[in-house]
């Protein structure tokens, strides 16, 4: 089981943002569940890694080549995978996982967030979608989503790909029940 997870390039201004991170790579490693993220040394994405890698845990990272000195690729992964653009990273990150989450990021979070939960609308996948709501974090997106919704811009049905919770293990256990696929929780 593989588990892709969204996260900054940053850390946020709240010390809960990096906990949150270094409690989900700790947590997916406790469970057996391969991280599969962004590549970076840097940020939330570090923070996860770092976590996933010191508890045990399987990390692949993906990065493109542009990137690796920017984002300062990890070099203490399982597996980094170097592509040639941020269309061929995403890609490849949902080919690897067999669900996603979203911890608190900007807006390249919200790029591959959205770009995920548009391909599950497509039925190019019907991975688990998943909202790690630290600190409320996604709140004010969430009443975006509702108000498309509410506008008609969005199909109930296609807001209920997402699910949200402060809680990862709550979203992992959710995810086994929708994946049915054994280990997840």
């Amino acid at each position: 089981m593989r588990i892709c997870v969204f996260c900054g390039s940053a850390t946020g201004r709240a010390p809960g943002y990096a906990s949150a991170a270094a409690a989900l790579g700790r947590l997916l490693a406790q469970r057996g569940i391969a991280l599969v993220y962004g590549g970076a040394s840097v940020g939330t994405m570090g923070v996860i890694a770092d976590a996933a890698v010191a508890a045990g845990g399987e990390v692949i990272g993906v990065i493109p080549s542009d990137m690796v000195d920017r984002e300062i690729a990890h070099q203490s992964l399982s597996e980094l995978r170097v592509v040639g653009s941020m269309h061929e990273r995403k890609a490849l990150m949902a080919e690897l996982a067999d669900g996603f989450l979203a911890l608190p990021g900007g807006a390249g979070t919200l790029d591959e967030l959205f770009e995920i939960w548009t391909w599950a609308q497509l039925g190019l996948h019907s991975k688990p979608i998943g909202l790690v709501d630290t600190d409320g974090f996604y709140q004010p997106l969430l009443r975006m989503v509702d108000h498309m919704a509410a506008e008609g811009f969005l199909k109930t049905d296609y807001r209920k790909l997402i699910q949200v919770s402060a809680d990862p293990a709550a979203l992992l256990d959710s995810f086994e029940l929708v994946s049915g696929r054994p280990g997840c929780g």
